[in-house]
């Protein structure tokens, strides 16, 4: 298609127009959009020289194939994971985005599967890597991180990489070229999803159809609002996605510093400091935080307009909290998915709430048996879908690629995995995560749905719904929960007062109360932890229905 563009090309388009303005701001690290320039080239330069970047081009391979060396990221939040990510895409390799957070066996089994060429990292991972792989015959770049950790030998350091001489033309990037992200979702083992950068710009990254060089530079040179600020951690997509956005437009992106615990007056000072514009948050895990520190002490955040939400569920209550401490802001909650972009928005101000997502471009609804595009008001619950710019494949899996991404009608099509109902307007009413739904006694209930309806009690802080093996229903549905503020909660009534809002086949027949439910660092929900923990809950239904 002509008007397209790789990652980097249109960085060097901003970088020009905008090339003394901040582009990265984490802690005391502040860098130029010229800075970041010149360092992103003498990184690829480095990478270059050790024979990291293209050996396939696009267009002899199929889709579920890469033809670029990967490059793994094994970095908490900081000006080098963006600088990592251009340095690479400048050489023409693909860098990867690596949770931290696994233990050996799952990060070896994560790098055997990717087969990476280079590791940018953290010198506090460095035990990690070794314990996880053969670190012999990589390409090692060590970020100091105060840790007081030794660098893995044979390791250059990031400084050292980026200052690197640029002694001749570097590869021309095209936009072909791959945008990877790792996802485990909410269960199962994480895919590499495989986007042509064309693709993900457009489709998560602020990007416009056809644009124009001049059309980009403009709009960098005309941007003079506030930062943006991603505030969960780069290493999942949705962050990635808020820190590009910001950038293709010549935003000052702001960064949370997430190699410790979550600190939510650290994250309003710096807005407060920086003046953003708009912040990015994963549901009621960020949200509930945010309120408390708000509610504790005033910040002076006149600049705030938006706050973007999504990968989780938002609860109403506290979306109104939010909206009291600062009046003026509109909430924004996105729905989409690694495979398939942002797919449809809602909005929420002090003045107006929209009902549900509307639909964003692309986004549709297909047939249980994924054959046909279901028109407006289909009585069938099929599956959420995307079309237009969605993503190639997953890396290395031809069956995974062919299910998530279904030619239907001659056409790619992105399906994450939700269900959802065609409404008659046009719009989508999505039901829920697939691999979360609970068939008991024969009824199908949807995990996403009961756990709204939790988080409407008033003493109930969180929330995670998972079926565990029943007897008589096959499946029964089981709640587990965290108090508000050392509430207590009786599992009888939490049982009504779900079956007051929604069928009571649906409301939970037991529960388990502790002190915490278990999230993600992204804080989306951790099943896994949940259908084990279940195992505990306890009756709710006094022996009746």
């Amino acid at each position: 298609m002509t008007g397209e563009w790789a990652l980097a090309a249109v960085h060097d388009v901003v970088a020009s127009a905008v090339p003394d303005r901040e582009m990265i701001v984490c802690g005391e690290v502040r860098r130029s959009y010229g800075a970041v320039a010149e360092r992103t080239r003498g990184l690829a330069a480095f990478l270059a020289d050790r024979g990291v970047g293209l050996r396939r081009e696009r267009a002899d391979l199929e889709r579920w194939e890469s033809g670029q060396d990967a490059v793994a990221l094994v970095l908490h939040n900081g000006a080098e994971y963006l600088e990592a990510m251009l340095g690479a895409y400048r050489a023409r390799a693909v860098p990867f985005n690596v949770n931290q957070h696994y233990r050996p066996a799952e990060l070896g089994a994560l790098l055997a599967g990717l087969d990476p060429r280079a590791v940018v990292y953290h010198r506090r991972y460095g035990p990690l890597i070794a314990a996880a792989c053969d670190v012999a015959g990589l390409v090692l770049v060590d970020v100091d991180d105060g840790s007081g950790v030794a660098p893995l030998p044979g390791s250059t350091g990031f400084e050292d990489a980026v200052g690197t001489p640029v002694s001749g033309p570097l590869a021309t990037p095209s936009p072909d070229d791959l945008y990877l992200v790792c996802t485990g979702g909410t269960t199962g083992r994480p895919k590499a999803v495989l986007w042509r950068q064309a693709d993900i710009y457009v489709s998560a990254m602020g990007g416009t159809e056809g644009a124009t060089a001049e059309v980009i530079a403009a709009a960098a040179v005309g941007n003079t609002g506030g930062a943006w600020y991603a505030v969960p951690p780069l290493m999942h997509a949705a962050a990635q996605w808020t820190a590009y956005a910001g950038l293709h437009c010549g935003a000052t992106v702001l960064l949370h510093d997430d190699s410790g615990p979550f600190d939510a007056a650290q994250v309003l000072g710096l807005a407060e400091r920086e003046r953003a514009f708009m912040l990015s948050i994963v549901g009621d895990a960020y949200a509930r935080p945010l309120v408390e520190a708000l509610e504790r002490k005033h910040y002076d955040l006149p600049s705030l307009r938006m706050l973007g939400t999504g990968g989780a569920v938002t609860s109403e209550h506290l979306k109104q909290a939010l909206l009291a401490q600062l009046p003026h802001l509109l909430i924004r909650d996105g729905y989409g998915a690694s495979e398939t972009g942002g797919m449809a928005f809602g909005s929420r101000s002090r003045k107006a709430q929209d009902e549900g997502f509307s639909p964003g471009p692309g986004a549709t609804v297909i047939s249980e048996d994924r054959s046909r595009v279901l028109a407006p008001g289909d009585d069938e619950i099929g599956w959420t879908a995307r079309r237009g710019r969605v993503p190639l494949g997953y890396l290395g899996d031809r069956e995974a690629t062919e299910a998530t991404f279904p030619i239907v009608d001659g056409e790619r099509l992105a399906v994450p995995g939700d269900r959802a109902r065609r409404l008659r307007d046009g719009g989508i009413e999505v039901l829920g995560r697939d691999s979360t739904v609970i068939n008991t006694g024969g009824e199908k209930v949807f995990a996403e749905e009961v756990e709204v309806a939790l988080a409407r009690h008033p003493g109930v802080a969180d929330a995670l719904v998972v079926g565990r093996p029943s007897e008589r229903f096959g499946q029964e549905v089981v709640a587990v929960v965290a108090p508000r503020n050392g509430a207590t909660l009786d599992p009888g009534d939490l049982r009504e007062f779900v079956a007051a809002g929604l069928a009571r086949f649906k409301a939970p027949r037991a529960v388990l109360v502790c002190d915490g439910v278990q999230r993600h660092a992204n804080g989306k929900a951790d099943y896994r932890w949940a259908r084990e923990v279940a195992a505990a809950a306890v009756d709710a239904t006094g022996g009746g229905r």
